[in-house]
């Protein structure tokens, strides 16, 4: 979203648990020229006391756990796989989280580029 969209909205990323971020996001993200300068994994807690007017959820367990937070506009959800459940070969991985960045990607663009 901040690749494509971070001139007109202030964007910030958060999950469901914070954890790591995983090698094979750091791998896709190189692939496709973004810059993984400062990327941490985070709770929605972890952003402190901004507020946001749109949430973007991008899978149906951030849906259902997404706190509800006073002033917000709008959820916008549309469910992906989870590219993080795939717990085979590495070169499999990167391949799911590949596919879940083109398909993040391309829903994006449809959906904030008017």
């Amino acid at each position: 979203m901040r690749h494509h969209f971070g001139d007109r909205f202030d964007v910030r990323s958060a999950g469901t648990e914070a954890t790591r971020v995983k090698p094979e996001v750091l791998i896709v993200l190189a692939e496709a020229g973004v810059s993984a300068d400062g990327l941490s994994s985070k709770t929605i807690d972890g952003l402190g006391d901004w507020e946001a007017d749109f949430v973007v959820t991008v899978c149906d367990d951030a849906r259902e756990h997404c706190p509800y937070q006073p002033g917000r506009k709008a959820t916008i959800h549309k469910g992906f796989l989870d590219p993080s459940r795939v717990t085979s070969s590495t070169e499999e991985r990167v391949e799911a989280f590949r596919q879940a960045r083109d398909e993040i990607a391309a829903w994006l663009l449809d959906q904030f580029s008017h």
